[in-house]
């Protein structure tokens, strides 16, 4: 008898739970059911003009040779000379710098199989230099190609103190015409857009622009060397556009 009411007990123990556990799922429910009936989401858009402080020089060093070391030792003596050359220009040791560098087994395709041939050395040199000092940009991708650097990439860049100056105006836009939007719509229902229930930051579309790529893959091409010399002596700086986007929620009443 004893363990029968033990049972009870407990069965009205679990049924109050779950009762319990019923009604806050409900009303969770319903407050959510509500909040999106009288909340309007929208997305802010902006979009600014932002003035490049940056050339950006990416170069690629590669050398192939029977042995690591050997292509290693090929690949150090082009750097040398690019950084010689560099520093000559008046640039500073510490504003050459490595992005990145790697020594791998050099496979080449015969018609039918791949076969290895030697080792392959690729070190990726990036150079910074202010827009203000665009007039040497001709020199410096001169310096690479004597010194048997390929030119990858002649960028327009930003700063990362321009970009956050850029970003905090842009999103500030951002949310501006999201609010505008919330009012609008809030006054075509004849409601009114009142707090800010939530608010996410969908992008901020700020990316180098490219002024050169090189066509091919590896070392230096006359067609690529041709076509960097004339972008270098042909530059010309310019407003860039940069975009963000708020995604915002707000409450109608």
């Amino acid at each position: 008898m004893k363990s029968e009411n033990n049972a009870i007990a407990i069965t009205s123990i679990i049924g109050g739970v779950i009762l319990i556990i019923a009604l806050v799922a409900l009303l969770t429910f319903n407050s959510a059911v509500g909040n999106s009936r009288n909340s309007v989401t929208v997305q802010g858009i902006s979009t600014i003009k932002a003035s490049p402080d940056l050339i950006t020089v990416y170069f690629n060093i590669e050398t192939v040779n029977d042995t690591a070391s050997q292509a290693q030792d090929a690949n150090e003596e082009i750097y040398d000379d690019l950084v010689f050359s560099l520093i000559a220009l008046g640039f500073d040791r510490d504003e050459i710098q490595t992005e990145s560098f790697s020594v791998y087994p050099n496979y080449e395709w015969d018609g039918t199989k791949q076969e290895q041939n030697g080792y392959k050395a690729v070190h990726s040199v990036k150079l910074e230099l202010s827009v203000n000092d665009s007039d040497k940009l001709s020199d410096v991708v001169e310096a690479g190609i004597d010194s048997g650097a390929g030119i990858s990439y002649i960028n327009f860049e930003l700063t990362q103190e321009s970009q956050n100056k850029y970003k905090a105006q842009a999103l500030e836009l951002a949310a501006e015409d999201a609010k505008i939007k919330a009012d609008a719509v809030a006054d075509g229902f004849g409601k009114n857009a009142g707090k800010l229930v939530s608010v996410s930051v969908s992008d901020f579309g700020y990316y180098p622009w490219n002024l050169y790529s090189a066509k091919s893959t590896g070392g230096v091409s006359e067609e690529d060397a041709a076509s960097a010399r004339a972008t270098a002596m042909n530059i010309s700086p310019s407003d860039q556009e940069i975009t963000a986007t708020v995604s915002a929620t707000f409450r109608i009443r």
